[in-house]
């Protein structure tokens, strides 16, 4: 009988790729404390899998209290190893799979940046809700020429880093990728081609001739949608839920990470944080190749 075929449970050690942290003495103490004895190098200095037993239900707290007895910069990941490889990606765009708030991009071109960012900060922490929010910020936005998109994305639309490795790695080994978001459109078409989703869902901006006309098409796409839609898509993708994975930042994300097999809190708000299965604090979005059991050698670019 093998080693691994005794574990029931994975924690994978990860770091930023820009400045690798996992060393050998790192992995030795994890392997000590948590009574393990097989482990797995994913990438030199930045991703290390060491397998062990624990009882069901613990992940989160094993894994926090791994981090906090490590004190490094880096992100640990706890789940069960049978699950670890998922069918179905559900991500958010703005802040995760991109590195901006795509409504605060366009109120800077009306001088309306701070005001709205205050707003849209509210809003992904949870002390306003969602939708009336959102019709709140559209509103502001009334006049401004819709066109003026193409130079927002051009111009101050970045992705996120590993988000295209992310998304292309797992559809080339057989999973199907959503990216779903509370903004709009008009920013989550273009995303989703240059990242390589599946598909893409979100709000709709209404204009009229050539103008935002400060308002968003009805149902918005908010925190019950998006649970939603990552029970759609399992169920037509046929993936158990356990072999989901969903990712966000901000409390309009948390139904899906809850739902999902695997919910992960990248970089995110501290009720989102403290709410998901996992979360991503000092890695790039490739970490969750590696929580995946990806090797670097094993990504996907293009």
């Amino acid at each position: 009988m093998s080693l691994f075929s005794i574990m029931t449970h994975v924690a994978t050690l990860i770091s930023a790729p820009t400045a690798p942290a996992v060393t050998a003495a790192m992995v030795d103490a994890a392997a000590r404390h948590l009574g393990a004895t097989g482990r797995a190098t994913l990438a030199e200095g930045i991703a290390t899998d060491v397998f062990v037993t624990i009882e069901p239900g613990s992940e989160k707290q094993v894994g926090e209290d791994l981090r906090a007895r490590l004190a490094a910069p880096i992100d640990v990941v706890v789940q069960k190893l049978a699950d670890r490889a998922k069918g179905l990606l559900v991500a958010d765009m703005d802040s995760t799979m991109i590195g901006q708030e795509c409504i605060d991009e366009l109120a800077a071109e009306l001088g309306l940046k701070d005001h709205i960012a205050a707003i849209t900060e509210r809003a992904m922490r949870g002390e306003i809700a969602f939708e009336p929010a959102l019709r709140e910020r559209v509103a502001l936005l009334a006049g401004l020429a819709a066109n003026i998109v193409d130079k927002v994305i051009a111009e101050r639309i970045h992705l996120t880093p590993g988000a295209v490795e992310l998304v292309r790695t797992m559809r080339a080994n057989g999973a199907y990728t959503a990216l779903v978001s509370g903004g709009f459109t008009v920013f989550t078409g273009p995303v989703s081609r240059m990242i390589g989703f599946h598909e893409h869902r979100s709000n709709l901006l209404l204009e009229e001739a050539g103008r935002l006309t400060g308002a968003v098409a009805e149902p918005i796409l908010g925190q019950d949608a998006k649970r939603a839609a990552l029970l759609e898509l399992a169920a037509a993708k046929k993936v158990p839920m356990e072999l989901t994975l969903a990712i966000g930042d901000g409390a309009n994300d948390l139904a899906m990470i809850r739902e999902s097999g695997l919910g992960v809190a990248y970089h995110a708000k501290p009720l989102v944080a403290a709410e998901a299965h996992a979360r991503i604090d000092h890695a790039d979005l490739t970490a969750l190749l590696y929580a995946q059991g990806y090797r670097r050698a094993e990504f996907v670019y293009e």
